[in-house]
């Protein structure tokens, strides 16, 4: 029997006092920042966008812009989600069979450096490494009387997915309004003044694409695109840009040269893009009737109908979590001056903003039926981005979704479950021909063509575990959702990827272990130098990943009730697979052979895998290798590229070391320095130069510090930092369907409300004991069959290591039942 079973008014009186208090001095405070709570959720700025990485943002999914706010020549510049170089093409390669069996070969002999000769000069690329992701183009506005400006005014406003630029010029106020809208498909906006007769403009499309203009009937001007040639691949993609203008009296005349508007006292600009893309191996779609489709029907609608359906449609997801770390003076500046000033301040407001910045890219990016968020989302302003702007399955794929399901946004996975069945398929002859396997598999990256071969040669590209990687999304949305229908259409998916491993698995001489060979560590290597080597066998990540998906594959059979002989040959192959080792330097070992430096700071940190994003690695049942997990990333140090720093506040949060993980917040969100990760004036995350993953990777982070349940309950503020001292969050989901609001004070729970969707028994621990009649002591396993916990080998410890045990906070558990959409409030 716990204390939590008797009322301690007293206790109880005090905290109501504290709360009460609390919310007197919130509201007192309301009053003297009334304004700057009205433009919580907004990014603003004093001038223009210099550059890329100073314009703002805005799309759907589909298309995407993004807005410079210049006086004179605005610019906007112009994506959509399939303008990508080449067509359909796979990268299978048919002559690497006999060479991958030499590699394993060399590779148990420990004849590392000639593995890696071999792998290199014999398992390259097959063809091409993949298509890049292409701008569609420009939308120009030039404006005449412009001579003089004052009270310069741009933002993005994340709240309701809307761009506004205001600003003042030889006595007259102007105002230009952007978004892309949610379920019309185009980009809209509208150029005022608070004079009549006021606007006059030229618009212009431009690409540097092979690219043409035209004018389509008497109003609308016309660009006509392909994509890029590229590594021996023809362009393929076509697409259309068209654009219409609606203006209140002044004239309006289109041709060649592009739309002439003058004086005007409103003009309405309309703006569709659409490819003759249907899925990767299908492109027979008409782009100009598609782009005239869409542009013909939003245009039956004027500007105010089509934004207030966007913004309702918008804020279905984006209302659905808020999280509130205080305001104070410091969000007053713009955000630009925010960032440059937040390693030294107090504006908790400006790590909530980027929170919700993530959330809205997400939304933004990854609609259902659009493309999944690639490197940059679904904004490039290249002819060919940063590594092609593809996706990059080792780490950066599966980091766009973090927030996906934890943030309430699981519709949004959609694109990326839609690209892992599609996968599925191209990846079905890439096993059998180059690894002579069932199943299906491919390797780091891919495109929107679905590519499963080697890209980028074998130091890097030859890593064959992305299937597994992947089917660890669907199930964890089925962790969450409980969504028979979805476990069961992507079951045979997942069990693929188990089929891959059941034959590609190779034994390990000195211990019998099965591992996966030949790999790599994700882009690094273990023997440095002149000859550098990277290529491997059992990298702890791939025992991590390859463990975990037969796991999900055992239980997703038990809850599906079939492949029951199957499931318990998936056991047995789990049971041979290689345990976690602590090496020499009490860390948590990344290679199967002690070669850890305590002098690396390598990027990627892919052998804690197991703590996150995955659940094998638990401080309650696991402290031996929670404890080296702590010390490798002590070893690799802090700042890094921007997405690596992401990756370390979760980390840090699954840590339980809440302040470390804010340290790691300050440290990306900082201006961009040389080589180091950072955050644009646009909020935009830095690898360097812009990677979208470390945006998401932070969101995901965030929440992580406030609720975790990987770990067999639902984890309350786990990893708290002592800068957020009072605060809420609303709407953050927990395996099992539940959805979570926390208010605390002083670092503790005062208010704690959980609906439950799916019944069951929910365990919470909390950091204070707690007292309600709605809880009782938990005692033994989670029955709750979304809570099991990962069943794993006792770690080796290498001779000599020094004892490594963690030090931890006492917690106390409770059980609570519940029933389906019932609702529980704790005080």
């Amino acid at each position: 029997m716990t204390g939590a079973f008797y009322k301690k008014v007293n206790i109880f009186a005090a905290t109501l006092l504290i709360f009460s208090s609390v919310q007197a001095q919130q509201k007192h405070a309301g009053k003297k920042t009334a304004a700057t709570n009205q433009g919580r959720y907004k990014l603003w700025y004093n001038e223009p966008a210099k550059t890329w990485t100073e314009a703002l943002p805005i799309g759907n999914g589909f298309i995407g812009g993004m807005v410079f706010g210049n006086v004179q020549n605005e610019r906007i510049q112009l994506n959509e989600s399939t303008i990508w170089g080449g067509g359909p093409n796979n990268t299978i390669d048919s002559n690497a069979r006999p060479y991958i069996d030499k590699v394993r070969v060399l590779l148990a002999e420990k004849k590392y450096a000639e593995a890696q000769e071999l792998a290199n000069s014999k398992l390259g690329p097959k063809g091409n490494s993949g298509m890049p992701y292409q701008l569609a183009g420009n939308l120009y506005i030039k404006f005449a009387g412009t001579d003089s400006v004052s009270h310069y005014y741009r933002d993005l406003d994340i709240a309701n997915a809307t761009a506004v630029v205001k600003y003042t010029s030889n006595g007259v106020n102007y105002k230009r309004e952007y978004f892309t809208a949610f379920g019309n498909n185009v980009l809209m906006a509208r150029l005022t003044a608070n004079k009549p007769g006021m606007i006059s403009c030229k618009l212009k499309l431009q690409s540097p694409l092979k690219s043409s203009v035209s004018v389509n009937g008497k109003e609308t001007l016309v660009l006509s695109g392909q994509g890029s040639d590229h590594e021996g691949q023809k362009g393929q993609i076509k697409y259309t840009v068209l654009t219409r203008v609606k203006n209140s009296r002044g004239t309006c005349v289109t041709d060649t040269s592009g739309i002439t508007i003058a004086n005007a006292d409103t003009a309405v600009i309309y703006l569709s893009i659409a490819t003759n893309f249907v899925n990767y191996h299908d492109i027979s779609a008409n782009s100009m009737n598609r782009a005239e489709g869409i542009l013909n029907k939003a245009y039956q609608h004027n500007f105010n109908e089509l934004l207030n359906k966007h913004v309702t449609f918008y804020r279905s997801y984006f209302d659905r979590v808020k999280l509130n770390l205080g305001i104070d003076s410091s969000a007053n500046k713009p955000t630009d001056i925010r960032i440059k000033n937040f390693a030294n301040n107090n504006d908790a407001q400006l790590a909530e903003l980027y929170f919700q910045f993530g959330r809205y890219l997400l939304i933004c990016s990854s609609q259902p039926g659009s493309q999944p968020a690639n490197l940059q989302g679904i904004w490039n302003g290249e002819t060919k981005g940063p590594w092609d702007s593809k996706y990059t399955i080792n780490i950066n794929t599966e980091m766009n979704y973090w927030p996906s399901e934890v943030t309430q946004l699981p519709e949004l996975s959609t694109p990326l479950f839609h690209m892992i069945k599609d996968l599925s398929v191209t990846g079905t002859p890439t096993a059998k021909i180059m690894y002579g396997t069932r199943g299906w598999m491919l390797h780091h990256n891919t495109d929107i063509w679905r590519i499963t071969g080697i890209v980028d040669g074998a130091f890097w590209g030859l890593w064959p575990t992305s299937n597994a990687w992947l089917s660890q999304h669907l199930w964890e949305h089925y962790l969450y959702s409980g969504d028979k229908r979805f476990l069961k259409e992507y079951y045979p998916i997942m069990k693929g990827a188990a089929e891959y491993y059941i034959d590609a698995l190779q034994k390990e001489p000195e211990h019998g272990w099965l591992l996966v060979s030949p790999s790599i560590s994700p882009e690094h290597e273990y023997i440095d130098g002149k000859n550098q080597v990277s290529v491997t066998a059992g990298a702890t990540m791939d025992n991590q990943l390859v463990y975990g998906l037969f796991t999900a594959v055992i239980r997703a059979a038990a809850e599906l009730h079939v492949d029951k002989v199957f499931a318990d040959s998936l056991a047995d192959y789990r049971s041979q697979l290689p345990p976690m080792q602590i090496g020499k330097h009490g860390q948590l070992q990344e290679w199967l052979e002690d070669f850890d430096r305590t002098d690396d700071h390598h990027r990627h940190v892919s052998h804690l895998y197991g703590l996150f994003p995955g659940n094998q690695i638990s401080p309650f049942t696991q402290p031996q290798l929670f404890a080296a997990v702590k010390n490798s990333l002590n070893y690799r140090g802090d700042v890094s590229t921007g997405w690596s720093m992401a990756w370390k506040i979760n980390l840090w949060a699954r840590l339980l070391d809440g302040n470390h993980a804010y340290k790691l917040i300050k440290d990306q969100i900082k201006p961009v320095t040389g080589t180091s990760g950072g955050t644009y004036p646009n909020l935009f995350d830095a690898h360097p130069p812009f990677q979208i993953d470390g945006n998401f990777g932070c969101t995901s982070g965030i929440a992580e510090m406030l609720l975790q349940s990987h770990d067999g309950a639902i984890y309350l503020l786990p990893a708290l930092p002592d800068d957020w001292r009072n605060g809420s969050v609303s709407g953050l989901m927990a395996r099992g369907g539940f959805k979570v609001d926390i208010t605390w004070i002083n670092h503790k729970v005062v208010k704690l409300i959980v609906h439950s969707s799916l019944g069951g028994n929910c365990r919470l621990r909390f950091n204070k004991q707690m007292m309600s009649k709605l809880l009782m002591a938990a005692n033994g396993a989670n029955k709750n069959r979304f809570y099991q916990i990962m069943d794993l080998k006792t770690p080796i410890v290498k001779p000599g290591t020094q004892s490594v045990t963690p030090s931890l906070a006492k917690t106390w558990v409770y059980d609570m039942p519940t029933a389906p959409g019932k609702t529980y409030i704790i005080k």
